[in-house]
């Protein structure tokens, strides 16, 4: 056991569970930014955290901090003496140190000679200090919202009922969250529900393991996967372990205990999604599929306690799902009861936005761009304006109004029913693809069209009424959308234009407070999303930024040119050519006058000259068919090539040279040369 070992663990009443690790984490940050703080040295510090504990371990915890030497400045020598006498505020400044002048020191500074005094401090015991550490960051915590208890003024995000603090075996003074530091913790609250006596902080793990408390948090959740995963196999089937469901029965429980039971098998005429969300939203089930992937009627549950007749436990669970599933079955029935299209009418008394009208009005619009985009991709225009039409009907469905993440699912699942195409079926599910990065996107011409429509509609809109998104604050996810807009396109490699697709988005709308700089706004906001995009791909800024500084307005050619330059900028000859052209650039800047592009062969008078235009026209002729065909890569390769003559150049000639002519002329070539680059990117700015 280490004596520097140091142990703080508020006991509670169940936390929620979405928010413990939060809490764990922010609390272990806290005591490890007021430790470096205060100087004091320490080694790991670990989170640990269950229902009704919060707890964190800090090994090697010195026992205080370091002596160190406090120096002091005082006036300046000048106002220190006057005739050789201590004036009053070298007096002042003593008395201030609690010393007589004649103890008091001289500091040389480049500001000149100052008086000064310099002591050492001794460093304070670790234990008098870790009181006011623990309280500050328990009151810095991220508490959602809190409350109070009982008679007491003390506020926290549940009831505190004990405190340990341990230095080693010693319990460390201290009142926090208006209770009194001991050495007493608690089990399992029925397991183990007396008090016990933790003798030292490196007991903590093993001492509450022993009173059926898991406070490791990482270790609980794969307890938690393991006995799953063991009773599936018992099931013969495979279970479905949704990450975020793991964390939140993981901040459930104490004592993870997996057990398996049964639902009737008629409830399989339901779509499995319906079944999976009820189990997981209501009861937080984890559901099993069999070898074809398709849901058994069975469930996996995970119970706080080793019960000594788990089948009442399992029984007990059965008759809770079962009332859950019935609701789920009766939604599908009642749902299908109407055709989905039989809803469009009740879509307008739904508001969208206050100023943007109902989802009605939305779907109207909706359905005028996915049209012309299905046109423009090779798609059925006419299935496109029907997805639209349908689009938002299933929210208003008993299912969805019951489970808001089966949006668009139900909306599939109906459209089949009421016989409508397949491709129209299958875009409803789609409109919300990509949800999230590296997400996939929508598969089918028809489910592109009605994602990006739909997206390029509340982009148009809400930046229309002026409430484009701030740094934090994103109510209507438009970053989400204008980087769904780009994966669609890119990933997709629809050749549109989003200017094009803007003009038509916002033509749509109806008088829009900012219509006049509408499209140049989004249009602006959507391309910026690239840098984003460009790192999710491994792509520096410095990429992102020479392609953006080109007037391209399609994001599949914007990809495009980023990976082309991506490469390129990996090439031996890049730096070289990057810095060319920046000093290009630079040196055309500085020009008063418009610099021609043509190049008179007759007035060069060095080699270096000749032989930089016979690179440039043959450069040319080999690139510019590259260029029209966007195959960057290749042409910046052969560009690429001209790190040679324009070497050769720089080292030869003189660019500004006094005869006007000739500088006109050297300009013009050097013009030539920073326009071919331009082609594909300012190169210049990869030297950034």
């Amino acid at each position: 056991m280490s004596a520097t070992t140091f142990l703080i663990e508020l006991g509670v009443e169940e936390l929620p569970p979405a928010a413990i690790d939060t809490l764990a984490d922010a609390l272990a940050d806290g005591i490890r930014r007021g430790l470096a703080d205060a100087e004091i040295g320490f080694g790991d510090v670990r989170a640990y955290a269950a229902p009704r504990r919060l707890a964190v371990q800090v090994a090697d915890l010195a026992e205080k901090q370091p002596d160190r030497v406090v120096e002091k400045r005082g006036p300046a020598l000048a106002a220190a003496y006057k005739d050789g006498q201590a004036t009053k505020a070298a007096e002042g400044f003593a008395r201030s140190c609690g010393v007589s002048v004649a103890d008091l020191i001289q500091l040389e500074t480049d500001k000149g000679t100052w008086l000064g005094y310099r002591e050492q401090q001794q460093g304070e015991p670790v234990a008098a200090l870790l009181p006011a550490i623990i309280k500050r960051s328990v009151a810095a915590l991220p508490v959602p919202k809190y409350m109070r208890w009982g008679a007491s003024r003390v506020e926290f995000i549940r009831p505190v009922h004990w405190l340990v603090m341990l230095y080693g075996s010693e319990v460390v003074p201290a009142t926090v969250l208006g209770l009194q530091a001991g050495r007493t913790t608690f089990g399992h609250r029925f397991h183990a529900p007396g008090p016990i006596e933790l003798a030292h902080a490196d007991d903590y793990l093993a001492v509450l393991e022993q009173a059926w408390v898991l406070a490791d948090r990482e270790r609980r959740r794969e307890r938690i996967r393991e006995q799953v995963l063991a009773e599936a196999e018992v099931e013969e089937a495979r279970a479905v372990i949704d990450e975020d469901l793991l964390n939140e029965v993981s901040g459930l429980v104490e004592w993870p205990v997996a057990l398996s039971g049964s639902f009737d098998e008629r409830f399989l005429d339901v779509p499995a999604e319906c079944l999976i969300s009820s189990m997981k939203a209501n009861q937080k089930y984890f559901h099993v599929l069999d070898d074809q992937g398709r849901l058994k009627p069975r469930f996996i549950t995970i119970a706080n306690i080793d019960s000594s007749d788990p089948q009442q436990v399992i029984e007990g669970n059965e008759r809770v799902i079962r009332p859950r599933l019935a609701d789920a079955a009766f939604f599908y029935d009642k749902d299908r009861s109407r055709p989905l299209a039989d809803r469009i009418e009740a879509l307008s008394s739904v508001v969208f936005q206050q100023q943007l009208g109902t989802l009605a009005d939305k779907a109207k619009r909706s359905a005028v761009v996915a049209a012309f985009i299905a046109e423009q991709t090779g798609g059925d225009a006419t299935q496109a304006r029907r997805a639209a039409e349908l689009a938002k009907c299933d929210l208003i469905t008993e299912m969805v109004l019951e489970f808001p993440e089966l949006q668009g699912i139900m909306g599939r699942y109906y459209a089949t029913h009421d016989g409508e195409p397949a491709e129209v079926a299958q875009a409803l599910e789609e409109q919300y693809l990509p949800r999230f990065a590296r997400d996939a996107i929508p598969a089918s011409r028809t489910g592109q069209a009605l994602a990006l429509a739909d997206r390029l509609d509340t982009l148009t809109g809400i930046f229309g009424i002026g409430q484009r998104p701030t740094g934090t604050k994103d109510p209507f996810a438009l970053r989400r959308a204008a980087i769904g807009v780009i994966s669609i396109l890119v990933k997709g490699e629809l050749d549109l234009d989003l200017r094009e697709l803007l003009d038509l988005a916002a033509a749509q709308h109806q008088a829009l407070p900012a219509a006049d700089s509408l499209v140049d706004d989004v249009l602006t906001y959507m391309l910026d999303r690239f840098r984003a995009w460009g790192q999710d791909e491994g792509i520096p800024a410095e990429v992102y930024l020479a392609v953006r500084a080109r007037p391209v307005t399609k994001p599949l050619d914007f990809a495009r040119r980023l990976r082309a330059v991506h490469a390129f900028a990996q090439r031996e000859e890049a730096a070289a050519l990057a810095a060319a052209n920046k000093r290009v650039s630079n040196i055309l800047s500085k020009q008063a006058d418009n610099v021609s592009h043509l190049v008179d062969a007759a007035l060069f008078q060095a080699p270096a000259e000749q032989a930089l235009l016979e690179a440039l026209i043959a450069c040319r002729q080999h690139v510019m068919p590259l260029f029209a065909e966007a195959r960057y890569h290749e042409a910046l390769d052969r560009l690429a090539e001209l790190r040679r003559p324009v070497d050769t150049f720089f080292d030869d000639v003189m660019v500004l040279a006094e005869d006007e002519a000739v500088r006109a002329n050297r300009l013009a070539l050097l013009a030539d040369l920073h326009a071919l680059f331009l082609e594909v990117a300012d190169i210049a700015l990869l030297q950034q």
